[in-house]
């Protein structure tokens, strides 16, 4: 590592755990190193990834704004169409990205989705319509909104869900920013119809719907707990802006409580589909996929929202991906604990059934964000339900609880990675040269198959390669949801629907910043002492110094938001951290530790950057840590740093 180690500011912008790869040439991808390869195939991936987004897309010419094309394929297969869910789950990246640094660029591309979204609520469809919330139901559309009107499986409830999840991210981006009319205004009638839908609509043991494959009619385990989710931040996003989400707060558990019915422990996995007799084992990727698109940085190993590394998530992982141990050619001789090529279920037939790149990358993007929860939580836990996946990895492990001091704790941590990396190496084994990543690869031989350019698959690529460099998206509640009822029941209530028609965004809405020298000739943000709004009025902070919630003050008191900024050149694979001697700086403890963003880092400025926020008078020592790809920590030079928070932010520090 070379470098120094520099500037700490102080600023309004609250920004969550990211890092970001140096920038590199997309050409000529090839075989390379993993390091190399994911950081190339990144750039690439982003890219085209963007190309598939209406209407300034590369590959979305005559495409609506806002919506996502799931592939530029017109025929074999004809995926020239907008799927709800395949376009929240693409959104969902692109918030993350957009909330770990700010780009004008990013949030035009949410604005237009939004806006996008409000006007396909409102279109009729074969699944119903909007005036009694049916039509939300409907899985896709036409690339000019139009609706799909052929033969298809109809309703598709997981939609609803995972668009209000995108949105109210968006939303609460809005509020910490001061622009809470907005939200209010624009972004909650989306929200709200969707999580009317949700109430009205959740999978209930007689209701069942169309899985995210769409070919089995009943209860699918993602859809089910896409929906949970939904209804947890709609309950946290709607009291923020002073609007409330109707029986949410009744509904919400007891999808909790029926999301555990999909949970086999005479077989310890998960039965992806529910009240079907379709003559599958319900091994289905289906769950990987649901746990990682639940993962909650804050949840820790919590089995009723069967995060990552749960011994219910990690016992599934290892049923579903040995279930394509046997029936791949491409997998033919590897042993168990080594990765595979992943597909959607061993029964499956479409294309012939082969492994999907983004079900790969799934597998890998589970066991790196089971590495981050136990990095965070100083420990990990062995029970019986999970004994068979440790034991892939770790031959002599054994039921138990081990701390991060201990050799067991380093040596299953370092396993865990090689395995994740692993089924990342799978997939840049059958990636072509040239980056681009289709639906599927040959079972026999690993080629490309199906839809070209997947969007989809370039969205799971990317959130695999972060997760792999310790980003992570913000909580989403789920620690104060998570109890499980004891008895379920299902209760019904009907749903309000209206059609969202203020979609009218302001015409800039940065966040809350304003720029000052640093001493490296750069800018950086810093409080401006007051609070920019969207028409409505800020009072002037009395209670707290700076109010980042307009018009109310974060409850405590004053709430400080600290920026570091760190200089230094890093190479591929590499992650500047800062670890200190408060909580919210890890207690000195590297696996805690946070990660600055590298969305700014150049040749000439390696610029890294971490804004946390901080009680005004906290005084607290750090240092910053390079973490290689592997998990090796290289701290800076002695002396600890040393820093007291004031109660009005200053320019700059040091």
């Amino acid at each position: 590592m070379s470098g120094i180690f520099s500037t700490l500011f102080v600023g309004i912008l609250a920004i969550q755990n990211v890092v970001a790869y140096p920038n590199s040439s997309p050409a000529n991808l090839g075989k390379r190193d993993l390091n190399s390869w994911i950081a190339s195939e990144s750039t690439y991936a982003f890219n085209e990834l963007i190309c598939n987004i209406g209407s300034g897309g590369c590959n979305s010419g005559g495409v609506a704004s806002g919506l996502v094309i799931a592939s530029p394929s017109k025929s074999n297969p004809d995926y020239w169409y907008t799927w709800t869910r395949d376009s929240a789950l693409v959104f969902k990246y692109i918030f993350d990205r957009f909330q770990s640094g700010y780009t004008a660029s990013l949030q035009t591309q949410l604005q237009n989705y939004i806006v996008a979204q409000a006007k396909i609520q409102g279109v009729s469809n074969p699944a119903g319509s909007l005036s009694d919330g049916s039509g939300l139901g409907e899985a896709k559309y036409y690339v000019d909104m139009s609706p799909y009107t052929g033969g298809w499986g109809r309703p598709q409830r997981d939609g609803p869900g995972l668009r209000a999840a995108v949105l109210i991210g968006y939303g609460n981006w809005l509020v910490d920013n001061g622009y809470t009319a907005t939200a209010q205004s624009i972004i909650w009638p989306v929200v709200a119809n969707d999580l009317a839908y949700v109430v009205q609509y959740w999978q209930l043991r007689n209701q069942g719907g169309f899985d995210l494959w769409e070919e089995v009619n009943g209860n699918s385990f993602f859809t089910t707990a896409a929906q949970h989710r939904a209804l947890v931040e709609g309950i946290q996003f709607a009291a923020r802006i002073g609007k409330t989400c109707n029986n949410c707060a009744t509904v919400a558990p007891q999808i909790l409580c029926y999301q555990q019915s999909y949970w086999t422990s005479s077989g310890n996995y998960i039965v992806s589909n529910l009240n079907v007799n379709n003559g599958r084992s319900g091994k289905d990727a289906n769950s990987i996929l649901t746990s990682i698109h639940n993962f909650d940085p804050a949840a820790g190993c919590d089995a009723s929202t069967f995060q990552p590394c749960s011994d219910r998530a990690l016992a599934n992982h290892k049923a579903v991906t040995d279930s394509f141990r046997s029936i791949y050619s491409i997998n033919s001789g590897i042993p168990q604990g080594v990765a595979v090529a992943v597909g959607r279920y061993a029964e499956d037939t479409y294309y012939g059934g082969n492994p999907w790149y983004l079900n790969t990358f799934a597998a890998a993007e589970q066991l790196y964000d089971a590495v981050y929860q136990w990095n965070r939580i100083g420990s990990l836990t062995i029970t019986s339900v999970s004994l068979n996946f440790f034991k892939d990895i770790y031959p002599s492990a054994a039921v138990g609880t081990y701390a991060s001091s201990t050799a067991t704790f380093t040596s299953i941590i370092s396993a865990t990675k090689t395995y994740a990396d692993g089924y990342m190496a799978k997939a840049q084994q059958y990636t072509p040269s040239n980056g681009a990543l289709a639906e599927q690869y040959s079972r026999s031989n690993g080629a490309p198959l199906s839809a070209a350019d997947l969007t989809w698959s370039y969205a799971a690529l990317l959130s695999a390669a972060d997760r792999r460099a310790g980003i992570v998206p913000r909580s989403w509640g789920s620690s104060a949801a998570n109890t499980v009822p004891g008895s379920c029941s299902s209760p019904s209530f009907g749903g309000s629907y209206t059609s969202a028609t203020n979609t009218g965004f302001p015409a800039s809405q940065p966040p809350v910043t304003t720029a000052v020298p640093t001493s490296t000739g750069g800018t950086t943000t810093a409080p401006t002492g007051t609070t920019t709004t969207d028409g409505t009025s800020c009072p002037t902070p009395t209670t707290c110094e700076i109010c980042q919630v307009c018009p109310t003050c974060p409850s405590g008191g004053t709430v400080v938001p600290v920026t570091f900024n760190e200089l230094v050149t890093t190479q591929v694979g590499q992650t500047i951290k800062i670890v200190g001697s408060i909580p919210e700086l890890g207690s000195w403890n590297t696996g805690s530790a946070i990660a600055l963003s590298g969305s700014g880092y150049t040749n000439s400025n390696p610029l890294w950057s971490i804004t946390v926020n901080l009680a005004a008078g906290t005084t607290f020592q750090y240092k910053f840590i390079n973490v290689a790809s592997n998990g090796a920590v290289t701290w800076e030079s002695d002396p600890n740093r040393q820093y007291t928070v004031a109660a009005i932010a200053s320019s700059s520090w040091r």
